[in-house]
C-alpha cells in the first residue's frame, strides 16, 4: 500500500539531511532546531497512514538510519510530551464514563451521591450536572467542551508523591510558572504543570471509582466490615492483579521476564536492589553487586553501600509488601517473575496455588493500626500503582505497545516510552471517530508473472475492527489538537499544506521533546554526574480527516549532549516535506498512484 512516489521522495529528503548545508536549505537550523550539533548524527523517522474504509493504508515509512531496526515500530524512545495526548484522551474518556454514570440523575439523587474528597473528577462532574439549567443540553458534547475550559495552575512549586517519592517538576516556559490554565490552552503551549495535575486527577479517579475499592474503604476507619473487606481484598485483588500480571510474563524466558520487569523500574539503586533481591534471592552477593553495576553507571554504588542494601533488602529482613514499595513495583509481580524463574513451566493453577501466603501477606500490614501516617503513604503508594495498571489499560486499547507504564504523574511528561508508529495508530483512532482499524502494508502479491506458475494473493475483505472510544470524545481531542497548530507549539506547519485551488488543508497534532539523561547527586542535592542518553523531538499529526503519521527526530548516545532541538525541529522538517507529499494528498486530475514494489 505504500505510495511509491512519496517513499521515494521522502526517504530521499531525509538522507539528505546530513550535512550542514542540506539542513541549512531544509530551513533546519537555528533557535530550538539543530544548532550547532552534527547533522550527520540525527535519526529521522516518518510515518505516513490513510484514513480508509475498514482499514488505515500505510503510505510512507522510512528513515535515515541505514541499520535494521526500524525506529519506527521497534525502538522504545522517550518522546515527552507527546504522552500528554494520550493523558487527554484517558481524561476526556474518564468524562464519558462519568457522563453515562450521573447523567440520568435528577438534582436530589446527585445531592445525595458520596464523593470523596480527593475525587476531583467525580466531584466535577456532579457538580457540572447541578449547575445545568432545568432546559440545559444535557448532551457528552458539551460536558467535554466543559471538561476542556477546566482550569489548572501551572505552578511549579507543589511536591507531588508519586512514584514511591517525592517528586518537584518543571514547566519548559518560565512565563508559564504563574498562570491559571485551562486544559485547552495548556494542550497548545504542551505547559507540564498542568498535565501533572490532571494526571493526578486521572490516578485518584481510578483509586475510588468503583464501590469497595481498598483508598474508600481505607478512608473510613470505622467501618466495622473493615477487617472483613480487607481480608477479601488481600484475597481477591491479589488474585485480580496476579492474573495481569501472568498475562503479562507468560510464555517468556527468565531472562525475558527479568527484562520486562526491569523496563518499568526506575533506575535508582535502592528501587533496583529491593526489586533484584525478591526475584532472585539466592543470588551471592557477588551476583547482586555485579548486577547493580552494570545496570548502574560505573562506580555510582561503592561496595559498601553493596553490601548494606544486599542485606537490607533480604527477603528475611524486609517484606515482600516493603520491597514492593520501595521498588514502586507491584509486590505480586516481583513474586511472579521470581517464581517463574524457579518453576518455568508453572501454570497458572500452581501460580494460584503457591501464592496463597504471599497474597496475604502483601496486604497483611493494612489490619495494623499503629504508625497509621507510614500506613498511609504504603497505602497511597500501592493503589497507586494499582490505578496505573487501569490507565495502562485504557492506554493498551488505543495501542500503547509496551506491557506496563511506569508508576508516576511523569508518565504525562514521557516516563513510560513509546513508539513514532503507535503514536501514529493513536491518531488514527482520533480521526477515525474512536474506531482502531488494523494497518494495511500489502494488500495482494503476485508471484511469478507470465509464467506457468503464475500466482496472485489478495487479502481477504472481512476486517475486524473496535470501537475503542466515544465518538464524541474522538471529536473533542481531534477540535483541541488543531489548535497546537493554529495558536500553539507547531504554528509553523499550520499554512503548510494546501490544495491546487489556495486552500489551506488544517492540520491538528501534538508536539514531544524527550531529553533523556542520568544525574547523579551528592548529598545536599549537589548535581555531580550528568550522562546523556538520548534526544528526541516527535510530532504526531493529521492532515485533514484523512491522513495522520508522526515525525522523529533522534539522537542517540553520550553525543545528544551537543544538540538542544526541541519539538519545533520535525515540525519544521515536515513543512520542508509537504511539497513531497501533496501529490498524494491532493493528485492531480486523472493521475493514478504507484503503489506496486516490484522485486
Amino acid at each position: 500500500t505504500l505510495d511509491a512516489q512519496a517513499q521515494q521522495a521522502v526517504t530521499a529528503a531525509l538522507r539528505q539531511l546530513t550535512s550542514a548545508e542540506a539542513a541549512q536549505a531544509a530551513g533546519l537550523t537555528g533557535k530550538g532546531l539543530l544548532g550547532n550539533g552534527d547533522p550527520a548524527q540525527v535519526v529521522y523517522s516518518f510515518t505516513l497512514m490513510e484514513r480508509g474504509e475498514n482499514v488505515n493504508y500505510l503510505r510512507v515509512q522510512t528513515d535515515n538510519y541505514d541499520q535494521p531496526l526500524d525506529i519506527n515500530e521497534h525502538a522504545k524512545l522517550d518522546l515527552g510530551s507527546t504522552a500528554k495526548l494520550r493523558t487527554l484522551v484517558t481524561y476526556l474518556d474518564i468524562v464519558d464514563q462519568l457522563y453515562r454514570r450521573y447523567e440520568g440523575m435528577d438534582p436530589k439523587a446527585l445531592r445525595e451521591t458520596r464523593i470523596d474528597p480527593k475525587d476531583r473528577m467525580s466531584q466535577w462532574a456532579v457538580d457540572y450536572f447541578l449547575a445545568l439549567p432545568a432546559n440545559g443540553d444535557r448532551g457528552l458534547a458539551p460536558m467535554l467542551a466543559a471538561a476542556m475550559d477546566r482550569k489548572y495552575s501551572a505552578n511549579p512549586g507543589e511536591g507531588f508523591f508519586t512514584g514511591g517519592g517525592l517528586h518537584y517538576f518543571g514547566n519548559f516556559s518560565k512565563l508559564d510558572n504563574s498562570k491559571i490554565m485551562s486544559v485547552q490552552e495548556a494542550l497548545q503551549q504542551s505547559t507540564n504543570l498542568v498535565f501533572v495535575r490532571m494526571m493526578r486527577d486521572i490516578v485518584r479517579y481510578y483509586m475510588f471509582q468503583l464501590p469497595g475499592s481498598s483508598a474508600q474503604l481505607l478512608a473510613d476507619a470505622s467501618d466495622p466490615r473493615r477487617a472483613q473487606y480487607l481480608a477479601r481484598f488481600a484475597d481477591n485483588e491479589g488474585k485480580v492483579f496476579l492474573a495481569k500480571f501472568w498475562n503479562k510474563y507468560k510464555g517468556k524466558t527468565p531472562d525475558e521476564a527479568e527484562a520486562l520487569l526491569f523496563t518499568g523500574v526506575r533506575p535508582l539503586a535502592s528501587k533496583l536492589a529491593a526489586a533484584r533481591r525478591t526475584i532472585a534471592p539466592n543470588a551471592t552477593l557477588q551476583q547482586f553487586g555485579a548486577f547493580i553495576n552494570d545496570t548502574l553507571p560505573s562506580n555510582e554504588v561503592d561496595q559498601e553501600r553493596i553490601e548494606k542494601m544486599y542485606e537490607q533488602y533480604a527477603p528475611q529482613n524486609m517484606s515482600l509488601a516493603d520491597r514492593g514499595y520501595v521498588a514502586s513495583v507491584h509486590p505480586l509481580e516481583l513474586w511472579l517473575v521470581g517464581y517463574l524463574r524457579n518453576h518455568p513451566k508453572a501454570g497458572w493453577s500452581e501460580v494460584v496455588g503457591a501464592s496463597t501466603k504471599e497474597r496475604q501477606e502483601v496486604y497483611a500490614w493494612l489490619f495494623k493500626t499503629s504508625r497509621k501516617n507510614a500506613q498511609d503513604k504504603r497505602i497511597a503508594g500501592l493503589i497507586e500503582v494499582e490505578a496505573f495498571l487501569k490507565i495502562h489499560a485504557q492506554w493498551k486499547k488505543m495501542g500503547y505497545p509496551f506491557d506496563s507504564l511506569v508508576p508516576s504523574y511523569a508518565t504525562t511528561l514521557g516516563a513510560s516510552a513509546d513508539r513514532p508508529a503507535a503514536l501514529a495508530e493513536l491518531m488514527g483512532i482520533i480521526i477515525n471517530g474512536g474506531v482502531r482499524k488494523p494497518v494495511e502494508r500489502i494488500d495482494s502479491l503476485h508471484f511469478a508473472k507470465d509464467t506457468p506458475y503464475e500466482t496472485r494473493v489478495v487479502r481477504a475483505p472481512k476486517v475486524e475492527h473496535e470501537v475503542v472510544l466515544a465518538p464524541e470524545v474522538a471529536r473533542a481531542v481531534a477540535d483541541a489538537i488543531r489548535g497546537v497548530v493554529s495558536n500553539g507549539t507547531a504554528k509553523r506547519v499550520k499554512t503548510a499544506f494546501a490544495t491546487h485551488d489556495g486552500s489551506v488543508i488544517a492540520l491538528g497534532g501534538k508536539t514531544g521533546t524527550g531529553d533523556q539523561r542520568f544525574d547523579v547527586y551528592a548529598r545536599g542535592g549537589r548535581l555531580i554526574e550528568s550522562r546523556y542518553v538520548n534526544r528526541s523531538a516527535t510530532f504526531v499529526f493529521n492532515i485533514g480527516e484523512r491522513f495522520f503519521g508522526s515525525m522523529t527526530a533522534y539522537v542517540h548516545g553520550p553525543q545528544s549532549e551537543h544538540y538542544d532541538f526541541t519539538s519545533a525541529l520535525p515540525v519544521q522538517l515536515l513543512v520542508t516535506l509537504a511539497p513531497s507529499l501533496m501529490p498524494m494528498i491532493d493528485p492531480q486530475p486523472g493521475s493514478v498512484a504507484q503503489r506496486q514494489c516490484v522485486r
